[in-house]
Order: C-alpha cells, then sequence, then structure tokens
C-alpha cells in the first residue's frame, strides 16, 4: 500500500514511502478504477531577475565597445557598486542593493545615454540609489541634476518608485525639464503650474515626474497636506533642488516642504551650511525629523551626517576641468568718494554711539549697506574707482571676443553701469527682467557675438544657470555669504568650460569692505569643517554680534548681552556671543 500525499511534487519526492506486503487471491474478473486526486491551484511566487554583464567572446565584438568608456569588466576594483548605507537594518534592503548589478553594466545594458557619465557622477548615483534619505551636496557645476535624473530613471525601471516630486526655485523649472529631455526622454514630466484647478488636478493624479516650484508650496498646501483618504498624494521620492531654501525650520516655506506626504527624498544643494550649522539642522528636520540635534560641535555632525551626506568639489574629481583664477584687486576710492564715505561712516557711527544701549543690530547693518553703496558709486559726483577697473577690463574681454558676467546685489547698481557700458553690448538678469522674458536674454547672451556682457544680481542669477561660455566673472560688490559668491562663480566655472574662467572681486581699500572680506575668509572655514572633517576650528560659524559691532568699534548694547547671558545660563553653557546669522546684506 502506498500513501500519497497531495502536498507538491518537490515536497513528495523527499517524503520516504510507506509499504507494506499482503497476499491476496487473484479474483476472476478484474475491477480497476483510476482515482484522480486534485492537488489544488499552486501559489504564485514572485520572481526578480538582474541583467548581468556578459564578456564578448571574440575579439571583433570586443572592438565594438566605445573606447571612450572605462572596460570596466577588465578591472572589476574599478566598478561603481549600489551603496549600501550602514543603518539599513532589513536583510531584505541590503540583499536587494547588494544584489544589484554594478552601475557601469546599467548604464551599458539599460540605458541610451546621450554622454558617457565621469566616474564621479556614477558614484552619485551610487549614493542616491539605495538612500531613504540623502543630500547631495556636490560644489556647483558638477552635475547634481542629471546623477538624481539617471538614478531616478534607474527607480523607475526598476519599479522601486512610481510617482516622483520635484521642487526648485521657479527660474529652474525649464532647467529640470530640459535636463529630462536630454537624460531621459521617455520620462513623462508634468509641471505643476497654471490655474488653481488644473494645478489640483496635476497634485492629487498619478504621473512619473511632477514638477513644482518653491512658491507653490504654501499656496497649493491643501491639495498634498489632507488625509489619504481624500484625494492626497503619497509620493515614493520627493527631490528639494536648492535646498538652502528649507533651511530656516520656522519659515513657510519649510514647514509646506515638511507637511508633503512621502516615502523617501533628498536634498540638492551645494551649499548645505551657508550662515551656520543650524542651516545643515533645518535641511535634515525635512529628510528625517529628529535625526540631526542642534549645538553638536562641527566635527561631531559630521560624523552624525557621514553616511547621508555626499559632497565633492571640483579640485578633487575633476582634474581636467580648467582652472579658477581668483584675483582680489584693492582699488583705492576716488578722492571725491574717500571724502563722502569718510563723512558718512563718521556721521554714522557717531548718531550709533548717541542711542547708547537703544542700538540694535538692524541700524547697524543700515549703515553698512550705506557705506557699501558709496563703495560703488558716489551719490554726488556718480564717480566709481571700481567702474573704471571694470571699464579697463572689459575693454580687453570685448577685444579679445570673450564673454563676462558681472554681478551685484542691488539692481540699481547694475542699472548704472548698464548706462555707462553699453558700447560693449549688454544683457540684463536680475528682478527687474520678467521671468518670461530671461530665457531669452541668456539666450541672446550665448548665441549673439556683440554682447559680451551679462549683468546678474546675485539672487536671480547665483543658482541653476550654465554659463560655461563665459570667461570672466566680475563681482562689483561683495555678498555677505562666501557661499553665494561661490554660486555665482560656479555659473562660469563648470563642466563644459572652454578654458580658464578668471574671476575678479572688488575691494574698496581702508574700508568697511575690508573688514567684511576678512569675516567671509573665517566664515568660509565653517563648511570646511562640517563637510571634510577638519578638526580644530572653532564651533562658532555664523557673524558674531560681537564681530558686527566690531566692523566699527561700537559698544555692544547692554540689552545683547542681557540677552546672550541668559540664553547661555538657560542650556548650561558658558557665556559666549552668539551667531548671527542674518542675511542683510
Amino acid at each position: 500500500m502506498i500513501s500519497l500525499y497531495v502536498t507538491g511534487w518537490n515536497r513528495q519526492l523527499q517524503r520516504p514511502i510507506d509499504f507494506d506486503v499482503q497476499t491476496k487471491p487473484i479474483p476472476s474478473i478484474l475491477d480497476f478504477r483510476v482515482v484522480s486526486t486534485p492537488i489544488g491551484k499552486p501559489k504564485r511566487v514572485d520572481t526578480k531577475s538582474w541583467l548581468f554583464y556578459q564578456q564578448p567572446k571574440d575579439e571583433i565584438a570586443k572592438k565594438e565597445i566605445d573606447n571612450s568608456r572605462e572596460v570596466f569588466h577588465e578591472d572589476p576594483e574599478k566598478l561603481t557598486r549600489i551603496r549600501v548605507l550602514s543603518d539599513t537594518i532589513r536583510m531584505r534592503d541590503r540583499l536587494h542593493y547588494i544584489l544589484q548589478p554594478p552601475i557601469e553594466s546599467m548604464l551599458d545594458t539599460t540605458l541610451d545615454l546621450p554622454d558617457d557619465p565621469y566616474p564621479y557622477q556614477r558614484q552619485g548615483v551610487a549614493f542616491l540609489y539605495g538612500a531613504e534619505f540623502a543630500i547631495l551636496a556636490d560644489e556647483m557645476g558638477l552635475g547634481k541634476t542629471m546623477q538624481a535624473i539617471l538614478t531616478i530613471r534607474f527607480l523607475l525601471r526598476a519599479g522601486d518608485v512610481r510617482n516622483v516630486l520635484i521642487v526648485c526655485p521657479k527660474p529652474l523649472i525649464t532647467n529640470w525639464k530640459r535636463e529630462f529631455d536630454h537624460w531621459a526622454p521617455e520620462i513623462d514630466i508634468q509641471t505643476i503650474d497654471g490655474s488653481p484647478a488644473r494645478r489640483k488636478w496635476v497634485w492629487q493624479h498619478n504621473f512619473p515626474v511632477r514638477l513644482a516650484n518653491y512658491e507653490l508650496l504654501n499656496r497649493d498646501r491643501e491639495y498634498f497636506d489632507c488625509p489619504l483618504d481624500q484625494d492626497a498624494p503619497m509620493f515614493d521620492l520627493v527631490v528639494l533642488d536648492e535646498a538652502q531654501r528649507i533651511k530656516t525650520h520656522s519659515n513657510v516655506t519649510s514647514q509646506a516642504a515638511r507637511a508633503i506626504p512621502r516615502r523617501r527624498n533628498w536634498a540638492m544643494t551645494g551649499t548645505p551650511v551657508e550662515n551656520s550649522q543650524e542651516d545643515l539642522v533645518g535641511i535634515f528636520e525635512f529628510l528625517s525629523p529628529g535625526f540631526l540635534q542642534s549645538g553638536l560641535p562641527p566635527t561631531e555632525v559630521c560624523k552624525v551626517v557621514g553616511d547621508h551626506i555626499l559632497r565633492r568639489t571640483k579640485d578633487q574629481v575633476l582634474k581636467e576641468l580648467p582652472p579658477k583664477l581668483v584675483h582680489d584687486t584693492h582699488l583705492e576710492l576716488t578722492l571725491p568718494q574717500w571724502e563722502t564715505y569718510k563723512i558718512a561712516e563718521e556721521d554714522g557711527v557717531f548718531r550709533l554711539n548717541e542711542k547708547g544701549d537703544s542700538m540694535s543690530i538692524p541700524m547697524v547693518f543700515e549703515l553698512i549697506l550705506r557705506l557699501k553703496q558709496i563703495c560703488n558709486f558716489d551719490p554726488v559726483t556718480g564717480e566709481s574707482a571700481k567702474l573704471e577697473r571694470l571699464e579697463a577690463d572689459l575693454e580687453e574681454v570685448a577685444a579679445s571676443g570673450h564673454k563676462a558676467i558681472v554681478f551685484s546685489q542691488w539692481v540699481q547698481t547694475l542699472q548704472t553701469l548698464k548706462q555707462h557700458l553699453s558700447r560693449f553690448g549688454i544683457a540684463e538678469y536680475h528682478g527687474g527682467i520678467p521671468p518670461r522674458k530671461r530665457d531669452d536674454v541668456l539666450k541672446l547672451f550665448r548665441e549673439d557675438k556683440h554682447t559680451h556682457v551679462i549683468l546678474m544680481s546675485y539672487a536671480t542669477g547665483s543658482v541653476g544657470l550654465n554659463l560655461q561660455f563665459a570667461q570672466y566673472v566680475f563681482l562689483f560688490d561683495r555678498w555677505w555669504n562666501p557661499a553665494v559668491e561661490d554660486q555665482a562663480i560656479n555659473r562660469a566655472h563648470r563642466i563644459g568650460a572652454a578654458g580658464p574662467v578668471t574671476v575678479t572681486r572688488f575691494i574698496s581699500t581702508d574700508t568697511v569692505e575690508e573688514r567684511i572680506d576678512r569675516i567671509l575668509r573665517e566664515r568660509r572655514e565653517l563648511s570646511e569643517t562640517i563637510l571634510s572633517g577638519a578638526r580644530g576650528i572653532n564651533s562658532s560659524t555664523g557673524l558674531k554680534q560681537e564681530e558686527i559691532f566690531g566692523l566699527f568699534k561700537l559698544r555692544i548694547p547692554q540689552k545683547y548681552r542681557v540677552r546672550n547671558m541668559a540664553e547661555s545660563e538657560a542650556q548650561g553653557l558658558p557665556a559666549s556671543e552668539p551667531d548671527y546669522s542674518g542675511n542683510f546684506l
């Protein structure tokens, strides 16, 4: 007698057969019956396959490989693997990323790319692919947008994400669409704009990728910050470009960004630390609330965020990038300028001292602004030592057929410059130019051989623009934050630059500009400390109150000393001057 089991063939074959032997008489008539036992519908098993690169078997096939690409199959040490973060706990998640083929194989066998990514860009894709929350903090000009788009393309193809939201400043919407057309033309992109009804419809219907600008987040918050059973979207991935926009935890943009329903999120910024390390805390409050605490020393911050932030500079990864030549040009004010400046500073300091303890930081900044404007142009005579030097430099630029970018923080200054520099062919790109006309301005500057100069404001032109065809950058006046200056310079010094980029920074001697320049150099150390792990730098990062008042040797008002002492006692810390991270300049 044989026992039958209806638990599947594989399991039955593994079981021993039970039988016994009995003697029975053979009947004269045999009665045979065939009995079938249903074993049920087999359970569905989900499987996933991976495509691995196979080395060509003959020399002819080997020669067909593009010689410009790395022959990665011959050197396993150069393969770029998906990065598995140390805090990935579930074995399923770790195996999912470990078993993925190298990035080089995925690029060569699954995607048709218009250009080959640089090795460091492949590493960026490997970093983002497995990251639940991360900051891609590459220096401006290294292709953060392209790295994000390639990673999104991989994730969409693998089915790991199905709907992605990208939030960026409004002027960069066009750039993102252009980059998607170049690197991922098959992906359907929907821009959230237009009437309220249209925007609501785009928010609440699934698309592979949606583009929104920061200005819309607070206005459209009701469309995504609502219960999931009321048509609220749930995004598989949210990407914030120029994420320094949400560095202040309390501002409405930051609050709206944190309200977006999402499963994973990335932040992209070349300046994760602009004023103080609290900027980084604000960004991580979006990425992973509570992950990074305030008040940690920079070296400790580096340890905490090390797995979740990737930062490369041009000097580290692009040895072939043309050099960036930075010159600080110290200029003496013209005699009328100096007389006006001297009177304004002496009068301003006298009035501030008269205020006594009622003096405030905004009052000091008001004086700084007035003095910086005099360093640009004398309000009485219109003379300008900077303009004289700029005109001489632009004569050479135009004669050689090159192009230059001139930055200032004031639109009024740019408009004055336009009147004096019109003979060089001028384009303008600042807050006074309507957004719908700005692409035409860039096209004119790029294509018209007679337009040698574009006048830009830091606020409008320092982020998201590709102007690598410009060989000269002039900082007519200095911005308060060195990170913003770096962003401005990197409009020209980036991938695709045809030659060396010459940067000239104008500084008026014996003025508040020289004193600010000294502070800018000190503040630059902050970002390097946190992002590189350097030790020995004071943990203070912003501009201290004592430094603000110290610009004019002013006595610190009593209210600031008392406030500082009370805050220190509440935190159990020794009294010290707090950082001031305002952007009044």
